[in-house]
């Protein structure tokens, strides 16, 4: 079953990475999610370049995964307005834009992030 969702989630992948593209006026913000951790990078694609990254690894405190994820939103947020990026355009990565990715990308909002 869970080779299935990979496969799933990779075409999808696919799909949005076809239509996605970062550029220096306007990076990416991708997001990786495992079962325990949650990441996310702010990438240049004409450079191939990471501009800013953060991830729920350096957070010590106890806390849930979704709150783990807007606490991740918050950093990736902070990081992309000391590399001056003010726009992103959102890849989601194939996940569903739904719980944890939701989370982040609206805590990444607030931040000040625009997408």
């Amino acid at each position: 079953m869970s080779n299935d969702k990979n496969k799933r989630r990779t075409r999808i992948k696919a799909h949005i990475r076809h239509r996605v593209s970062g550029t220096a006026q306007r990076p990416r913000l991708t997001v990786f999610r495992s079962n325990a951790q949650i990441y996310a990078q702010i990438i240049d694609d004409s450079k191939g370049t990471t501009l800013a990254a953060a991830s729920s690894l350096k957070i010590k405190e106890k806390m849930t995964k979704s709150e783990q994820a807007a606490k991740v939103g918050a950093l990736i947020g902070q990081a992309a307005k000391n590399a001056n990026v003010e726009s992103v355009v959102f890849d989601r990565n194939g996940y569903l834009y739904h719980g944890r990715v939701k989370q982040l990308a609206d805590a990444a909002r607030e931040a000040g992030l625009k997408f």
